[in-house]
């Protein structure tokens, strides 16, 4: 009757690893794609106000903050990730500044395909010097 017993549960063991691995498979993909996804969007967002924060340095520009994020992201992700680098100057809080936009598409766990798009941004203030705004040359910063 044991043996009759054992003879029946033979295998199960396979059939319960494949269950709970059906199961637990999709859970661990999901969460190391939502790390990834994670990291991605901090990384840009730090590259973002670096970048806008380089452009609103007084005798500075948008290229040279594009630059920088460009030269941020390089260093710490794949150029493949990131679509448009954008600095460009805006009001933040009123007051002249610079825009820095980000934006990049991450596939299914770094390797393309459908994916999450994400869009960051970074905001500083102009810096100014003598009546000079960030990004002006003197002769349109001066007043009369």
């Amino acid at each position: 009757m044991l043996r009759r017993a054992r003879d029946e549960e033979r295998g199960a063991a396979v059939v319960d690893f494949v269950l709970v691995l059906l199961v637990l498979l999709p859970l661990v993909v999901g969460i190391l794609q939502l790390a990834l996804v994670l990291h991605v969007r901090n990384t840009l967002a730090s590259a973002a106000a670096e970048g806008a924060r380089h452009a609103a340095v007084a005798g500075s520009s948008g290229p040279a903050g594009e630059d920088k994020v460009q030269e941020l992201v390089s260093g710490a992700l794949s150029q493949e990730f990131v679509r448009t680098v954008s600095v460009r100057p805006a009001l933040v809080g009123g007051v002249p500044g610079y825009e820095a936009v980000v934006e990049a598409d991450v596939g299914l766990l770094g390797f393309g395909g459908a994916g999450v798009h994400v869009r960051v941004t970074g905001h500083a203030v102009a810096e100014q010097v003598a009546g000079q705004v960030a990004g002006q040359d003197a002769e349109q910063g001066a007043s009369p």
